[in-house]
């Protein structure tokens, strides 16, 4: 039995190949889906673009996709119909991120699982059954901490010219956007979301600076008042990240989160590897 397993972003998505004794025969990645954005035609497309994808397509006994915008029936048939035309042999199993994220942190215990990366949510897992308490409102409403959410503060404060002197002669010098490029990418173009969260590398690359990690902080914050503190309980069980902006800025996060009174328990900035362990464990039944 050939097993293949996808953890998506709204930006890419990690794909690994496993066989039923967990070996890990292939990984590849290609663009994130997100049917918020993309359609089944669009997925259909953008895998058949893939080498590794069609190498391996006829040979798939079932695929487990776990992606961005993934939360509904209709949602996740997006999705799926996209891939079951690529992988025609298989069974097509597509479900939330949130999912993914909390079956790849899996311990044995209940847990709170959060996810950071170019949007953000969380989840209570107790082993059974994931729960939302307090919904996903993407890149516009919501997404705090999230690479979008701290790109469109770091435009404001350079469009505002209150971005701090030293970062602001850098970020004209390394992008060279005016007002309206920034705006026509933002409202006008697709893909706003991962536009914004592009420049988590620029912020990286300042992030010594007061006023930047006063920002990161402020998201931070935001993020536990709203996705964390949710939770009853929350300082009682641990609670575990997932995602690039959370694994790359884990210090301001950790900082922030024991101030809290919260145990942190992973870090990671991928699932794939985690996500691949649990199936074996819990799904395939032949750990």
């Amino acid at each position: 039995m050939k097993i293949l397993i996808a953890d998506s972003g709204s930006t890419k998505c990690d794909w690994m190949l496993i066989d039923e004794s967990g070996n890990s025969l292939m990984e590849f990645h290609t663009m994130g889906f997100n049917p918020y954005f993309h359609n089944s035609d669009l997925v259909e497309a953008k895998m058949n673009e893939s080498p590794e994808a069609m190498e391996i397509a006829s040979d798939i006994d079932r695929v487990y996709f776990y992606g961005a915008g993934s939360s509904s029936e209709v949602l996740c048939e997006i999705i799926a119909k996209g891939l079951q035309r690529v992988f025609s042999k298989a069974q097509v199993h597509v479900g939330h991120d949130l999912d993914g994220a909390a079956y790849s942190t899996y311990e044995g215990e209940p847990a709170i699982t959060c996810i950071i990366g170019t949007g953000s949510n969380s989840c209570h897992f107790d082993g059974e059954t994931t729960r939302e308490e307090v919904p996903a409102l993407a890149y516009i409403l919501g997404d705090e901490a999230s690479g979008s959410w701290f790109g469109k503060r770091l435009l404001a404060l350079h469009l505002y010219h209150k971005l701090d002197p030293a970062v602001d002669e850098d970020f004209k010098a390394t992008f060279n956007f005016n007002k309206d490029d920034i705006v026509n990418r933002v409202y006008q173009e697709s893909d706003a979301n991962v536009f914004l969260a592009s420049f988590m590398t620029f912020i990286g690359r300042h992030q010594e600076v007061p006023q930047i990690i006063s920002l990161l902080e402020e998201g931070f914050q935001e993020f536990v008042n709203v996705h964390v503190k949710c939770y009853e309980g929350y300082q009682d069980c641990p609670v575990h990240f997932v995602g690039s902006v959370a694994y790359h800025f884990q210090s301001v996060l950790r900082h922030v989160c024991a101030r809290e009174g919260i145990a942190i328990g992973q870090i990671i900035k991928r699932p794939i590897d985690g996500l691949a362990k649990y199936h074996l464990n819990y799904i395939l039944n032949v750990a």
